[in-house]
């Protein structure tokens, strides 16, 4: 079973991020999957893991039912699968993420203090964190 879980861990904005801050992704007929993937998030930081919302933007997007979510859980995850350090919310739109010991993710707008900290390799209790940059938007 593969994961796109992470634990203590920070990711960067993109370093060929043009965000100057922090930005929700701009609402549409259609959500993209920045806009669900931040809605998710944002809306309950610390509450999912990367899978969680990996998996439920997918699901969601691809209307699969309730009672078939935890079958194609199991489908999804048998391959490897892009992780939120793919997002356009860290390379777009100008968000970190923080994942707790558990794997459960919040966003962390950059520019704010505690991007700045957390960017130190360091949470505001002092804990360590690991720090990796999101994926770059061009190649090269």
């Amino acid at each position: 079973m593969h994961t796109t879980n992470y634990a203590n861990t920070f990711i960067l904005v993109a370093p060929d991020s043009t965000a100057s801050g922090a930005s929700s992704p701009p609402a549409r007929g259609t959500p993209s999957v920045a806009e669900l993937t931040h809605r998710m998030i944002a809306d309950a930081p610390h509450r999912y893991t990367s899978d969680d919302v990996v998996f439920t933007v997918w699901a969601d997007r691809r209307g699969v039912p309730a009672e078939e979510r935890a079958r194609a859980r199991g489908e999804f995850f048998s391959v490897g699968r892009p992780c939120l350090r793919s997002s356009d919310l860290g390379k777009r739109y100008g968000w970190g993420v923080l994942s707790d010991a558990d794997g459960r993710v919040a966003l962390v707008p950059v520019g704010s203090p505690e991007y700045e900290q957390l960017s130190t390799g360091r949470r505001a209790d002092g804990g360590e964190v690991r720090v990796i940059a999101a994926m770059r938007s061009a190649r090269g």
